[in-house]
């Protein structure tokens, strides 16, 4: 079993993947200006964070406190941005571990005592598919965005971002079930249904190359450290 800063540096990030990219609905995000929806935000925290830590109402509280005012920053004084998302993700995540390290026995005190290894097991592989897959989407549009291409062939709506999701999520599953080979096929199924898109603009055929490499990258960074930490427990 791992030590109790673990236990409770696992739950607290997946409170805080839950709150903040499967409960941050698109509505909270457009209008995330608005104190009240900022603290709607904070209060999906406190509730995602509470439940993780099977009942620690006072530790749920001060995250979701320093979870609005990190998200305030971010909101009202940082340009949407790459560095603007990375640096708000990589607060929200020294905030957990500065916690776990002062409050280790949160879990061990909560609602999952009986069932840690248990609850700590579904908790990482759901982080796991979660980060590489829904916090992947955001990132690698901040980057792509970067770059200006003219694409005049019409495609259906959101189908790029269900297509990254989807490849993500293979990616990940292949990772954690020990066949990584697997990626080969679907980086040259890919290759052949994007042939005839790419092959008539070089600049298309760039920035696909970019975005796919930048998906599986992504989502074999998550997937590796996921398998890591699986074996760990």
């Amino acid at each position: 079993m791992p030590d109790l800063f673990m236990q409770t540096a696992i739950a607290l990030l997946t409170g805080h993947v839950f709150a903040d990219f499967v409960f941050q609905t698109n509505w909270i995000i457009a209008h995330k200006r608005r104190p009240a929806v900022l603290a709607l935000h904070a209060a999906i925290v406190f509730l995602c964070t509470a439940i993780a830590l099977g009942g620690n109402l006072q530790l749920a509280l001060i995250i979701a406190v320093i979870h609005f005012v990190i998200d305030a920053v971010k909101t009202y004084k940082l340009p949407d941005t790459l560095w603007a998302y990375l640096s708000d993700q990589m607060t929200h995540l020294v905030t957990i571990a500065v916690a776990a390290w002062y409050i280790p026995d949160a879990v061990a005190t909560g609602y999952w005592t009986d069932h840690t290894d248990t609850f700590l097991m579904i908790a990482v592989f759901t982080t796991g598919l979660i980060v590489a897959t829904r916090a992947g989407f955001p990132a690698i549009g901040y980057l792509m965005a970067s770059f200006s291409v003219k694409d005049n062939s019409e495609g259906l709506e959101n189908a790029g971002k269900i297509i990254g999701i989807l490849e993500r999520t293979l990616i990940y599953l292949m990772v954690i079930i020990g066949e990584p080979t697997g990626i080969g096929f679907l980086i040259a199924a890919k290759s052949i249904l994007r042939f005839d898109t790419v092959s008539k603009d070089r600049a298309i055929s760039e920035y696909v190359i970019i975005g796919t490499l930048a998906s599986f990258g992504w989502a074999l960074v998550v997937a590796f450290i996921t398998q890591t930490v699986m074996k760990s427990l």
